[in-house]
């Protein structure tokens, strides 16, 4: 990106629209992953600052289905919450949770082919509650599956997911632990994945 600005300064390149535009998103690209590498480096250094307060698991979910549906509708993908039975609040911090399941959901739609479906859910489950991700994508092959929440790990080398760090599933991890949760990778190829966060109750 550089030289390409510099070349639009030497006079070389014309400074158009459509390459301000490129720049621009390059330089978007860049800021995002300085801001993962911080909230990696905070969550490594056990100082990330967390808001916590007592939250209804269903409200996370609902929330995050609605600020997702639009995008799934777009893609042709059936987004949907699971019916589930009452669960106890979980005291988390409300922006890095939906920052969790956004990562989450994000992944989902970025594999789950048109016609597929993502269903969102939550459940009680031992001393916690469990949050879970699930769709129908192309799944996660098993030789894979130990290392997806490694930093910059990609399971399918063939793509190179422009915009995105390769630091998302890795921040999911990193912040569920900071709650002192857990997350979990479930995943047939051809059938999909499915993600697993416990959590302890408020």
């Amino acid at each position: 990106m550089t030289k390409y600005i510099e070349s639009m300064s030497d006079g070389v390149l014309a400074p158009t629209p459509e390459r301000l535009a490129v720049i621009y998103s390059e330089i978007e690209h860049l800021q995002h992953l300085v801001g993962d590498l911080r909230t990696l480096s905070q969550a490594d250094a056990g100082e990330l600052t967390l808001h916590k307060q007592p939250v209804a698991p269903e409200e996370l979910i609902q929330r995050a289905q609605a600020a997702f549906e639009h995008r799934a509708e777009q893609q042709g993908i059936t987004l949907q919450v699971a019916p589930q039975g009452a669960t106890p609040p979980v005291t988390v911090d409300e922006i890095r949770m939906t920052q969790v399941l956004s990562n989450l959901l994000s992944n989902a739609l970025r594999y789950t082919p048109p016609g597929g479906q993502i269903v969102l859910g939550a459940a009680a489950r031992g001393d916690g509650v469990e949050l879970s991700v699930r769709d129908t994508g192309a799944g996660i092959p098993p030789a894979d599956l130990p290392f997806v929440f490694n930093r910059f790990y990609r399971a399918d080398k063939s793509r190179s997911d422009e915009g995105e760090s390769g630091l998302g599933l890795a921040i999911v991890k990193a912040l569920v632990e900071a709650h002192g949760g857990t997350i979990e990778a479930l995943s047939e190829l051809g059938r999909g994945t499915t993600m697993l966060i416990h959590l302890p109750t408020a």
